[in-house]
């Protein structure tokens, strides 16, 4: 069967969709009063989950314990991307002071990147943090394109692309040269592939809103950039790869789930615009979705493939 599924909240666009569907389970609602609600990472120790507010200057934090929700940290450098190191640290994207922070297990927040070359980031957006130690992350402009998630101010770096911060002497390389907004970032279970997705058409109609794979080598550099998948609805933004290799993407209305072939074979219907999402419960099976003003998550029979 194939189309929506009544009240299911699932959309079946593949005959693979099977092995990512429980009958029983349904998208639900665990708060909302947000502005824009973005990067969420999940923190398996403590069984919470922290994400940004980017307007409101906050970061929010949801306890699967007990379901309550309070404010993590404000202001947040109207903070946007979050993810968790291999020794369980907050590594944040900040629009406000246009760096990348970590956040120490005593409280303290040190300066993971804030420059290259000498200039200031456009606006730091999305993160991940490889095995190795290594931090990538996007680096559109949209947190100084305005007042509303960060503040107007003038590019110092002449392009917005991709960066690499070593682990071992924190020093900056810009790993791609052809992007026009670098957004939502991910790495393949192997950490072979790395997929970037590219939100230019939000600004520009003719401007693209895909998300592109490549190979990464042993020394960090990356080749390819193919095309992996299109968006159909709205923009792609953050992403998160599971155990399979599948890719879970934020687009429009929904979250879009693709076969390790680029083949869309299923959809999380949400009512909002989805912003970001990532995997988190004790088993990593439990997909948290920001969406606009609210915070949602769905049970799902497939696992993350990390923390964070």
């Amino acid at each position: 069967m194939f189309g929506v599924i009544e009240g299911s909240g699932f959309e079946v666009i593949d005959a693979r969709f099977a092995a990512c569907f429980n009958g029983n389970v349904r998208v639900e609602r665990l708060w909302t009063g947000g502005r824009w609600c973005e990067g969420p990472a999940w923190f398996a120790a403590r069984r919470y989950l922290v994400w940004s507010d980017i307007p409101n200057d906050r970061m929010l934090r949801y306890d699967e314990t007990d379901g309550s929700v309070s404010v993590f940290r404000q202001p947040s450098n109207n903070s946007n991307g979050n993810t968790v190191d291999g020794q369980g640290r907050l590594v944040t994207c900040e629009h406000l002071t246009r760096r990348v922070t970590r956040t120490e297990h005593d409280g303290s927040v040190s300066v993971v990147a804030d420059r290259f070359e000498g200039k200031r980031f456009n606006s730091p957006n999305d993160l991940v943090v490889r095995s190795d130690g290594s931090v990538w992350f996007t680096d559109p402009p949209y947190g100084i394109l305005s007042d509303y998630e960060g503040i107007r101010a003038h590019p110092e770096i002449d392009s917005c692309q991709v960066y690499r911060v070593d682990p071992g002497t924190g020093s900056v390389r810009q790993v791609t040269g052809d992007f026009v907004k670098p957004n939502g970032i991910a790495f393949s279970v192997d950490e072979a592939t790395l997929y970037v997705a590219d939100t230019g058409a939000s600004h520009d109609p003719d401007g693209p809103r895909h998300i592109r794979k490549f190979a990464v080598g042993a020394d960090g550099n990356l080749s390819g950039g193919e095309v992996f998948a299109e968006c159909g609805n709205g923009l792609f933004d953050g992403f998160r790869v599971d155990r399979s290799d599948r890719l879970w993407a934020s687009a429009g209305d929904r979250v879009h789930c693709y076969d390790p072939d680029g083949t869309l074979i299923r959809k999380v219907l949400v009512p909002e615009v989805v912003a970001n999402l990532t995997f988190g419960g004790a088993k990593l099976n439990r997909l948290f979705i920001c969406a606009t003003t609210s915070l949602y998550s769905v049970m799902l029979p497939v696992n993350g493939s990390r923390p964070g």
